[in-house]
């Protein structure tokens, strides 16, 4: 009787799959390809080849982890998946081939989780991100050799759709722990966020440095891939920021002496410890998804001097962005910084993205709402 049940709640579970409505290709998919698609109820279908293989499940990252699918294998060696209902937003995924992950072969790759990873955009209804018939600006490619990390360092430029006309300010922007320079530009779409925004006038225009995350020299690279060793980073990364690229910056671009900085995740640590050590250098300070390392519980911001914003003269603009469905621990990091600010009577924004996980459409809709907050 129990085995009857199991078989008619899976009927009930998957039987909208397999008679919904038309499939449209998602914006991921490569030029030509039919997979993978999505309906209006955010179901999605995947079709990949692999004919000699024995299992084929879809996996991904936290907007995909409760997601359940549906798997059959044709006799011309095709693996076809149909899921339930996807979460809004970008999410990374790929595929677990008889035990071994595989990225899609249908797909555009993404840097994620430390490498190339295939990745699908669902529909959340906004434009905020979409390219629009506005002025566009563009980002260039750049780096300089540091004396810190010894090494070249590589990082992207956004310049606003009037770069040249006059002097601007700079926002310095980090992305997150797996991925590097190219996130903001390809995952986060920030020209068509910050295109509109300039546009619609409702931010100030600005240039935008997007920096790699990780700072370290040959023989540190060889430690150990933990918390100390990020903290190291962030510390060389402040090195290497200060030091090194905003003068490289400030000489080579049309600058204003106002300066931002934010990140996403790890990101947002490397903001807050940056920004809190220099509170007189940066306007602002942007956490999107806060990250705190080696904290304890008598001492949550051990290794954060933020302190430092309660005793400088400019008071630099704090801006938190959480989405409504991260991780517990995303939310007990919020919730040291809120306690610390409310206690201390240090004034900060809180946005709270509604429906996203730890992944791009909350990183997205911070930075939206962080641009217009800044330079005013």
């Amino acid at each position: 009787m129990q085995y009857l049940q199991k078989i008619f709640l899976s009927f009930i579970l998957f039987s909208s799959i397999a008679f919904s409505q038309t499939y449209t290709i998602t914006s991921t998919a490569l030029p030509g390809k039919a997979f993978p698609k999505i309906d209006a109820e955010r179901k999605a279908k995947f079709r990949v080849y692999f004919p000699d293989a024995k299992s084929v499940t879809l996996d991904g990252g936290d907007g995909m982890k409760s997601i359940k699918s549906l798997v059959s294998k044709d006799k011309d060696g095709f693996w076809n998946i149909s899921t339930t209902p996807l979460e809004i937003g970008f999410h990374y995924y790929w595929l677990n081939v008889d035990g071994k992950r595989v990225n899609d072969p249908n797909t555009q790759l993404y840097f994620g989780y430390g490498q190339p990873t295939s990745g699908i955009e669902v529909p959340s209804g906004e434009d905020f991100f979409m390219e629009k018939n506005v002025k566009h600006g563009e980002i260039v490619d750049d780096s300089l050799n540091s004396n810190i990390t010894q090494g070249k360092r590589n990082f992207k430029v956004y310049l606003p759709p009037n770069y040249g006309s006059e002097k601007l300010p700079v926002l310095y922007l980090y992305h997150g722990t797996g991925e590097d320079i190219t996130g903001w530009e390809k995952q986060g779409f920030i020209r068509q966020i910050l295109d509109n925004l300039f546009a619609e006038k409702k931010a100030k225009e600005m240039i935008v440095v997007m920096d790699y995350g990780v700072a370290l020299n040959p023989e540190e690279e060889k430690m150990a891939d933990d918390y100390p060793r990020t903290v190291l980073s962030s510390k060389n990364l402040n090195k290497n920021l200060t030091q090194e690229l905003i003068p490289y910056i400030e000489k080579k671009y049309k600058t204003t002496d106002k300066k931002a900085i934010a990140g996403l995740s790890r990101g947002s640590y490397q903001a807050m410890l940056i920004g809190a050590s220099h509170p007189e250098m940066f306007s602002a300070i942007g956490v999107f998804s806060p990250v705190i390392y080696e904290g304890t519980e008598s001492d949550p911001f051990k290794e954060l001097p933020i302190g430092n914003l309660l005793k400088s003269k400019k008071k630099p603009y704090f801006f938190i962005g959480i989405g409504e469905k991260e991780e517990a621990r995303f939310f007990e990091f919020n919730k040291t910084l809120n306690d610390f600010f409310s206690q201390n009577k240090y004034s900060y924004t809180l946005y709270s993205s509604a429906g996203t996980y730890h992944e791009w459409l909350t990183w997205r809709r911070s930075l939206y709402q962080f641009a217009q907050k800044i330079f005013k």
